[in-house]
């Protein structure tokens, strides 16, 4: 297929900023022919897939400042140990997350939205990147966004899943694999942030994860071939914490979702109005 495709990347409560991306890209007159999410990327991009265009910002906004939000990832320190003791492996319970989606998908199947829509997530026993095309959405999403040691696995038809994010976190190079020749790519705001050795014993899995999505990003953009178009939407100066602040840890804080929509969306706003040019629809 040739057409547009949205990239929508990982990122935890970061994702925040893909709802500016999107607003900005709607008001653009961007309309997706594929659509392409991983762990909170899959969760925006579902709601993209799913709704008509014109709801698309304000459901996503009324979503991440919604109770059900908060409520993901909402326990204090006694409550995530017991339920890692309950569990024993997740620090918290996916019924907030699942609650959350179906209130705004409901009962839909990926094959039957308007959008062509995947997700992808990482699976357990096959050991490999695994693409969601088919079946219900929730179920697909979840499975995308199972955070390791946050979420407990997924499990969809009896295999289990963890977060996309493992093995595909920006997944810009699937979409070319489609046939898109016109790329919009969401990120987060971190993967324009330099990387140092790491200092403190915290940042080592930081850097860790940034080398691993960094590398396979950075392979699929300079490989992406002639006659396809990629636009790498900002998140605005301030939008993501540095990977090694420590508020770049702080994995529950939904309180800056407002700030980090706002600037996404007007740093968004100043890059389309420049580059679309005779591409803008």
């Amino acid at each position: 297929m040739a057409g547009t495709a949205i990239v929508l990347g990982g990122g935890g409560v970061l994702g925040a900023v893909q709802v500016g991306m999107l607003r900005a890209l709607v008001e653009a007159g961007v309309r997706p022919d594929l659509v392409l999410g991983t762990s909170v990327g899959a969760i925006n991009g579902a709601v993209l897939a799913a709704l008509p265009p014109a709801d698309v910002p304000d459901r996503l906004t009324a979503l991440w400042s919604s109770a059900e939000a908060r409520a993901v990832f909402a326990a204090g320190t006694i409550g995530r140990l017991r339920e890692l003791a309950r569990s024993r492996v997740a620090a918290h319970p996916s019924t907030p997350l699942r609650r959350a989606l179906t209130a705004v998908l409901g009962d839909r199947r990926i094959e039957d939205l308007p959008v062509r829509f995947l997700c992808c997530a990482a699976g357990i026993e096959q050991s490999a990147e695994h693409w969601f095309d088919r079946g219900r959405i929730v179920d697909a999403v979840m499975a995308s966004a199972a955070v390791p040691g946050l979420l407990p696995p997924a499990v969809v038809e009896g295999r289990h899943y963890m977060d996309g994010g493992l093995v595909n976190s920006i997944p810009l190079g699937h979409a070319v694999e489609l046939g898109a020749d016109r790329i919009f790519v969401l990120h987060v705001g971190r993967v324009d942030q330099p990387l140092r050795p790491p200092r403190q014993p915290w940042e080592v899995a930081m850097v860790a994860f940034e080398i691993a999505r960094r590398h396979r990003y950075a392979r699929d953009l300079a490989a992406v071939p002639d006659g396809v178009t990629v636009h790498v939407l900002p998140a605005g100066e301030g939008a993501a914490p540095r990977w090694d602040s420590r508020a770049a840890l702080r994995y529950r804080d939904v309180g800056t979702t407002a700030k980090r929509i706002a600037t996404a969306y007007r740093a968004s706003v100043e890059y389309l109005d420049a580059s679309l040019g005779s591409d803008h629809r």
